[in-house]
C-alpha cells in the first residue's frame, strides 16, 4: 500500500477539477440550486400560510443529507468515468497502482468534494434560512457517514457496471441514484407510503436516516437502532459493491479496455 500512489490517482483529479467547469457546476452549482429553489418553495408556501418554519426547516436539512448520497455517488462513478474519456484506463492499469489503492483514491477524492459541496450548502441554508445543520447536533456524524457509504455502495455498483458495458450507459453516473429516492422517504414520513413501498423501504438504509433526521428534528432525539440498523445495512451494501467492482475489473482486464470506450 502507498500513500504516494494514492496520492497521485487524488492530484491527478483534483487538477482535472480545477480546469474543468463541468466538475465545478457538478459540486457546486447543482447543489446550491437544490438548496435556493427548495428553500424559496417551502418559503413561499409558509408566506401563504400553508407549512410552518419547521417544515421548512425539515425540507432544507432533507436537502443537504440527500446530497450527501447524490454528491458521493456521482463523484465516484465521474471519476471514473473521466478516466474511460481521457483513454487513461490502460495506463492505470500499467502502473503499480494496487485496486485497494485505486478504491482509497476514489474514496479520498469523493470525500474531499463532499467537503466543499457540504460546506457551501450548509453556509447557503443557514445565510439564506437561518436553517443550522449544526442543530442535529452528534447525530450529523452518524447521518454523514452512514449516507456517504449508501453512496458509495451504488457509486461502485455503478462503476462495476462502466467495466462490463463501457459508457453507453454513462448517464447512470448522474441518475442512477434518483432511482432509490422514492423508497429512500427524503422529503415526506414513510407514514404516507402505500404498506408495500414501506416495506421495501426497510431495505433501503437512507429511509432510517431522513426518518431519524426529522424524529430529531421534532421531538429532539431519534432511536439510535434505525440509525445502527441504516449502517449495517450500509457495510453490507459497501462490501458487495467492493467485490463486484473488483470482478468486474478482472473481466474487464481478461477480455481487454476497448470495449470500455
Amino acid at each position: 500500500m502507498s500513500k504516494r500512489r494514492i496520492w497521485g490517482l487524488v492530484l491527478r483529479h483534483l487538477y482535472n477539477f480545477r480546469r474543468n467547469y463541468d466538475r465545478l457546476v457538478d459540486t457546486f452549482y447543482w447543489p446550491s440550486l437544490d438548496v435556493l429553489v427548495w428553500g424559496l418553495t417551502i418559503f413561499a408556501l409558509s408566506r401563504m400560510g400553508q407549512t410552518s418554519p419547521l417544515q421548512i426547516k425539515a425540507i432544507v436539512f432533507a436537502v443537504l443529507l440527500w446530497n450527501i448520497v447524490w454528491r458521493s455517488q456521482s463523484e465516484l462513478a465521474v471519476s471514473f468515468l473521466e478516466e474511460l474519456w481521457s483513454e487513461n484506463i490502460a495506463n492505470l492499469m500499467a502502473t503499480p497502482l494496487r485496486k485497494a489503492e485505486m478504491i482509497l483514491g476514489y474514496l479520498s477524492l469523493s470525500l474531499i468534494k463532499f467537503c466543499l459541496s457540504f460546506t457551501l450548502t450548509s453556509v447557503l441554508a443557514y445565510v439564506l434560512y437561518q436553517v443550522n445543520v449544526l442543530e442535529l447536533g452528534f447525530y450529523l456524524l452518524l447521518f454523514i457517514i452512514s449516507l456517504m457509504m449508501f453512496g458509495w455502495a451504488f457509486g461502485f455498483l455503478t462503476i462495476s457496471l462502466f467495466l462490463r458495458f463501457g459508457t453507453t450507459i454513462q448517464t447512470l453516473a448522474w441518475a442512477g441514484i434518483w432511482v432509490v429516492m422514492p423508497f429512500s422517504a427524503v422529503y415526506y414520513s414513510l407514514s404516507v407510503l402505500p404498506v408495500w413501498v414501506q416495506q421495501i423501504s426497510r431495505f433501503f438504509p437512507a429511509a432510517y436516516i431522513f426518518e431519524a433526521m426529522r424524529s430529531v428534528l421534532f421531538t429532539g432525539s431519534a432511536r439510535l437502532d434505525g440509525v445502527l440498523v441504516s449502517i449495517g445495512i450500509n457495510l453490507l451494501l459497501l462490501s458487495l459493491s467492493l467485490l463486484l467492482f473488483l470482478r468486474s475489473f478482472a473481466v474487464a482486464h481478461k477480455n481487454g479496455i476497448g470495449h470500455l470506450k
